[in-house]
This record gives structure tokens, sequence and C-alpha cells, in this order.
């Protein structure tokens, strides 16, 4: 299969605009403006009931839009069927056919397109060669591992030439360790075949680390929509901020004069830190626990686990605010019950405002 996938590279921009989706008249998607821009891998991440699989059918054409439209590279399909939009679907299932072997379950979506034979085998085979899986053309889906079948879902979508891949959770049926792996390889095969793909996800970690950029939805809408280091570095609301990756979301504290100098977290100072802020969020790795009296905040270790990497603990500061941390340079197991001192540096505190 070509590089591009039998298209240029220019192909496979998605504008959404004005979307409204509801269930028997209520809304459960509406967002006002999304691009994605030919080749990109956007993730779409959010909580359950959040409208990530709504939004999926949609764009797929499974679910009916009540308002707005989706244009794929320029050409309005809101209002076409599943099978004309020139996308590819593969399922949180696979949905592989069990009774057709893996060359059968590629040649399928060919056979229904009338797709000539000496050109449909072509495609094949090198959809075949791209997920590594010559050597299995002839078994059964039931003969794969959990990731084989996955590579082949994978390939009977990308098999018909797709502008736009849609993927449905399609590792959340993995094990830990076989999921890491394929983030990797999904990642690889997404960039070699350059398809503009949409992956739905309610895992923040492949999110991050799948991604050109995520859109974080939230109660039907958008929240955020960025890099993934823009999403957990900078985080816009107290939701974004709490969703992707662990964050202590503290309050800040209007000093007595109400100057921008005297507001405070936990009652340490935050220089330069304006009226529109309301909390700050402090990552749990950019805490860093020192000896009593000697941090900027005293605390109570009130539980502690051992996460391989680093110590993992609960702390609850000396007005009851609990935090999470899991300092990275911690050697030793601390006990529930010491009383320690909390650090972080000038910069950590991310400012964040509303929700």
């Amino acid at each position: 299969m070509p590089a591009d996938g039998g298209r240029p590279a220019a192909q496979g921009r998605v504008e959404i605009s004005g979307l409204s989706v509801g269930y028997g008249g209520t809304p459960v998607l509406e967002l006002d403006e999304l691009t994605i821009e030919a080749g990109e891998f956007l993730s779409v991440l959010g909580p359950s009931g959040c409208g990530k699989s709504t939004l999926l059918g949609a764009l797929a054409g499974f679910v009916s839009v009540d308002d707005g439209s989706i244009r794929i590279d320029g050409r309005d399909v809101t209002r076409l069927a599943p099978n004309h939009r020139e996308t590819g679907l593969v399922f949180q299932s696979y949905a592989l056919f069990p009774h057709m072997t893996v060359r059968r379950n590629l040649e399928y979506g060919l056979r229904v397109r009338r797709v000539p034979r000496a050109e449909r085998d072509e495609r094949v085979r090198d959809a075949l060669r791209l997920v590594d899986l010559e050597p299995y053309a002839d078994r059964a889906p039931a003969q794969l591992s959990g990731g084989q079948q996955q590579r082949v879902a994978i390939a009977r979508a990308l098999v018909t030439r797709p502008r736009v891949l849609l993927l449905d959770e399609p590792l959340s049926n993995l094990d830990a360790k076989l999921r890491r792996q394929m983030r990797h390889e999904l990642r690889e095969l997404q960039r070699e075949v350059g398809t503009t793909t949409v992956f739905v996800t309610h895992d923040q970690a492949e999110a991050l680390a799948l991604s050109d950029r995520v859109v974080l939805l939230a109660d039907g809408g958008l929240e955020q929509l960025g890099t993934p280091e823009e999403l957990y570095r900078t985080p816009r609301t107290r939701f974004a901020a709490d969703f992707v990756g662990a964050a202590n979301v503290v309050p800040v504290v209007d000093g007595p004069a109400s100057d921008d100098a005297e507001r405070t977290v936990l009652g340490v100072p935050l220089p330069g830190i304006g009226p529109a802020v309301d909390a700050v969020a402090l990552r749990p790795e950019h805490l860093r626990l020192v000896a009593e009296g000697e941090g900027l905040v005293s605390a109570t270790v009130v539980s502690a686990g051992f996460a391989g990497e680093r110590y993992e603990y609960r702390l609850r500061a000396a007005d009851g605010t609990e935090l999470l941390a899991s300092p990275p340079d911690a050697q030793h197991r601390l006990a529930p019950g010491s009383v320690v001192g909390v650090a972080w540096d000038e910069g950590e505190p991310i400012p964040i405002g509303g929700r």
C-alpha cells in the first residue's frame, strides 16, 4: 500500500461546524467548530457519557445529526450514508467475520465496492505487509491473538483507502502489556500510511502518547483542544487539570489587602497570579518531600504505596487539604503518620480558572 494510502497527502481534512446531535430531542453533543487537519492523528478523550462515541458515530454516518455540518475535503457528508463517506471504522470489538479467513476479511469491503480482482489482490497483499500479518492470511480470526486481530481490523479498514480512519477504543480489549505495545505500533502505522485518524478513548495515557492533538469533551461539549503537552501543562479549567493526568487542584486565597502579590495557595505566596485565577493545579510528580520544617507546607503522610518507578503518597496538609505526591527522587518509603515538608518550584503551580 502506498505510504499515502493511494491519495495525495493533502486529503482527509475534516471540518465540523455547528454540530448538534441528540437522542429523543435531548442534545448529547454540541460542537461549534472543530477542524481535523489532513494526516492528523486526533484523539477524542473524556469520561463516560461525554459524547465521544456520538461524535465518532456522526463522523461515520451511523448517528443522525440534528443540526450543523460535517465536511471531508470540502464535501458535505452530513446526510450521506456510511458507505458513501470514504471513512474506515474499527470497532472496539474488531467485528471480524469469524467464518472468513484474514484474507477474506480484508477482501470483503473491496468486493462490495466491486474492485477488480487484480487490484483487490494487490491491495490485500499490501495491507497484510503493512500490519506484518502475511504469514497469517489463511487463518481464521479465532486462531489469532488479540493484538493480531486488532491489526487485521485496522488493515481491513485501511485496505479500502479511506480518507479518514475512525477508531473506537480499539485497544481496550488488550491486556496492559500488549496495549502499551500496540500504542506504538498503531502510531507508527498511522505515520507510515498518512491517513487522517480520529481515535476515541477514555484512557488519557493513550491519548497523550498517540496524538498530534487531543479533543477533551465534557458534558457533550468541547472542554479543551490542543497538543498533548498543552493539555497536560496548561489546562484551562479545573476539569481539564483533574482529568488529564493526576492533579492537586487547590484554591487560591486572596490576602487581606486583595493585592495580587498577597494571593496564596496553602498559605504560600503566589506572586504574579491575577484575580482571574481561582485555583492552581500541582502535579504529584512536581511535589518534593523534605524534612519537617524545611518545606513550603507541612503535611502528614496518610498512606503510601510503591508504584514501580516511584512511591506514591496521600498527604494531609495542616489545614486539612489532601494532596497526592509522587516525588521522582524518593529513595525509601515514608511510613503513614510521618510528618514531612512539601516543596515545589516557583513555576510549578499551574494557574487555572472556571469549572
